[in-house]
């Protein structure tokens, strides 16, 4: 990755967590977010970084990908609520980047994921 590649990502990185933080709604509400493509956070309820990710085939974008999670159809819902995507409502906050560029996209999530939420990578969860 050049030099100003990686300047660009971290500022994206900068951008995204700057973003204002969203509840996921309640049972019967609508959850509002953008049908782009981009990179999304999701928040603990005692505020820190509990997952970091992209919308790499979602056609819906990152609204469809949260309905995912939401709905217990994702890898990250399986593994932390036991399919039980409702637990995030009302109690987990997310943000979200619209990055239209797949590379900058995939990118973004690997940087958030390093630095933010290192766990999911194998490092900082026996510390």
């Amino acid at each position: 990755m050049q030099r100003h590649e990686q300047k660009t990502i971290q500022k994206l990185l900068a951008e995204l967590v700057r973003k204002k933080r969203c509840p996921f709604p309640g049972p019967g509400e609508k959850l509002e977010a953008s049908k782009g493509k981009g990179v999304y956070i999701i928040y603990h309820p005692q505020g820190r970084v509990f997952h970091v990710g992209s919308t790499p085939r979602a056609k819906g974008g990152v609204a469809q990908r949260l309905r995912d999670h939401l709905a217990g159809r994702s890898s990250f819902v399986q593994k932390e609520f036991n399919g039980d995507g409702s637990q995030l409502r009302r109690v987990y906050e997310f943000q979200y980047l619209v990055v239209e560029n797949g590379r900058r996209r995939a990118l973004l999530e690997a940087l958030g994921t390093g630095q933010l939420c290192p766990k999911h990578i194998g490092h900082g969860g026996d510390e």
